[in-house]
């Protein structure tokens, strides 16, 4: 291998993360670590010293080669840089999407072939620094090292820099580090000195059914997006033809999220807390204070509160922090149907199983969180809306679509096809809410549908609204007119909300809800 080569191939090992360190907003021709590493190598001479330093630089390279491709995947699924504060609280839940999504064996090949890529370019990164240093003339260490300190110091005074430095990635780390610390540390004392809404008797409310269900995705662009809209708006438009028939009244608005692309828990928290929960050690801190939510304001109004989840496989200990009177997870909803990939059970049998277990048989009114799923990644594959909902019973009927559709991973080797899933995953989901208005909503019911979050970028594309779509549906007017007059920014009558105006922060609805229902 000539020198030519041998630096050209180090320079395409180094630049991997120079690249992702500048974030593309330009294309810097050099990392800077080439020159410095090169001249530090030269002057090194062959033996044991030069070859421990070479596996310490590849293993350190293989570290932040990681670091760059988890940052490329988190930008992509939740709209914002990596951040290892924050990430090591969610690795779990990555792990368990990826193994639900693709089956234990493949999770296991994906995870062992990343190590392996990782393992053989922290090996040839070695290898080519000491070849490269074996081929250098002895006084080129000097002359390299100067270019270097050169070259970092005219890449920070032109405005579009000529280099960049991958390990810039290791100190961006940190300082997002302390940033987050300092900025947990005052939400956590923000709350422990009250700054928090106190739980308050929603008296309009007494008597009547609260049902608050998160639609996976629902965000603003399946709205505003010429993707989706020409699917997605006339969905709504017969949404509101059909509750309007059926004498329901509809109000529709934005909401703010969090989150985009995924954690919906903390979109959850912060719509029922009060509190903007945009991070993991937020949402722990606020599950192990005596913060109060929404829960609580239905409780002290007399409701039976219930959660339905679902997408809950597994234990959930903070569920009973939220002081549920009762939870229902994916194992106790009866469910005797085929799973579909990451969704254990379709939205309309979870509608039907609710109407017919819960609230039918509910001898008090009844407060309901419901976790709704079709519309999560990987939307594949797409059911078709049972007309007679009769026939759903434990639903074995939907055994008719077991193992139907393609894999996930054949789905996601084209992106236009996954946002085409996208829009027709949530299509099916807003079309079961409709019928299950339409089939069973009393004039003692007030149903809350809230997007929980936009989806992942490779979706919305980059710097999409955070906004999601709130409906609020009921029989009776004046459990709906109310957020029209409160003058809140996206709201209007009818299934679509304002397109052109920014939408309220999540966080603030729950005050929002308890001005208008807590009779004062």
């Amino acid at each position: 291998m000539t020198k030519t080569s041998l630096f050209l191939a180090l320079i395409l090992n180094l630049m991997l993360v120079a690249l992702t360190v500048s974030g593309f907003a330009y294309t810097p021709w050099l990392a800077l670590e080439t020159l410095f590493l090169w001249g530090l190598f030269a002057a090194l001479p062959p033996g044991s010293l030069q070859r421990r330093l070479a596996m310490v630089a590849g293993i350190t390279y293989a570290f932040v080669a990681a670091l760059v491709v988890v940052d490329l995947l988190v930008q992509q699924t939740l709209g914002r840089p990596l951040n290892l504060y924050l990430e090591l609280g969610v690795a779990g839940a990555a792990y368990h999407l990826l193994h639900t999504n693709l089956g234990t064996a493949l999770a296991v090949m994906v995870l062992v072939l990343l190590l392996v890529i990782l393992i053989a370019l922290g090996t040839l990164f070695a290898s080519l620094l000491q070849r490269l240093a074996h081929h250098t003339p002895r006084q080129a260490p000097r002359m390299l090292i100067a270019a270097a300190v050169g070259l970092t110091g005219l890449t920070f005074a032109l405005p579009a820099p000529i280099a960049a430095t991958g390990t810039a990635l290791l100190g961006r780390q940190v300082a997002l580090a302390t940033d987050t610390h300092e900025a947990t540390q005052s939400f956590q004392l923000g709350i422990a000195q009250g700054e928090s809404l106190g739980s308050r008797t929603l008296a309009d409310l007494a008597g009547k059914d609260v049902i608050l269900g998160f639609v996976e995705s629902y965000g603003i662009s399946a709205l505003t997006d010429p993707r989706y809209g020409p699917r997605i708006v006339p969905r709504l438009e017969r949404m509101e033809a059909t509750l309007r028939e059926r004498g329901l009244h509809l109000v529709s608005g934005r909401l703010t999220s969090p989150v985009q692309g995924g954690q919906s828990w903390l979109a959850h928290m912060t719509l029922l807390s009060g509190q903007w929960v945009d991070s993991q050690l937020d949402y722990d801190i606020l599950l192990s204070s005596r913060h109060t939510t929404l829960i609580d304001d239905m409780k002290q109004t007399g409701h039976n509160t219930v959660a339905v989840m679902p997408a809950i496989t597994r234990p959930w200990p903070e569920g009973r922090r939220f002081g549920y009177d009762r939870i229902y997870d994916a194992g106790s909803m009866g469910y005797q149907g085929p799973p579909f990939n990451w969704v254990t059970m379709p939205d309309q049998y979870t509608w039907s199983w609710f109407e017919q277990e819960l609230r039918r048989p509910s001898p008090q009114p009844l407060f309901a969180e419901m976790a709704l799923i079709s519309s999560h990644a990987p939307w594949v594959p797409i059911l078709p809306v049972l007309e007679d909902w009769s026939e759903i019973g434990n639903g074995q009927v939907f055994d008719t679509w077991r193992d139907s559709g393609e894999a996930p991973a054949s789905l996601w080797r084209d992106p236009d096809r996954v946002r085409a899933h996208y829009s027709q995953a949530l299509d099916y989901a807003l079309e079961v809410i409709t019928g299950y208005a339409d089939q069973f909503m009393d004039d003692n019911t007030l149903l809350i549908i809230v997007g929980d979050h936009q989806p992942a970028p490779l979706i919305t594309g980059d710097n999409a609204s955070r906004d999601s779509v709130i409906h609020i549906i009921s029989a009776d007017p004046a459990l709906v007119e109310p957020f029209l007059h409160m003058g809140l920014p996206g709201f209007q009558t009818g299934a679509l909300p304002e397109l052109d105006t920014a939408g309220l922060p999540m966080n603030r609805f729950r005050r929002v809800f308890q001005d208008i229902f807590s009779g004062n």
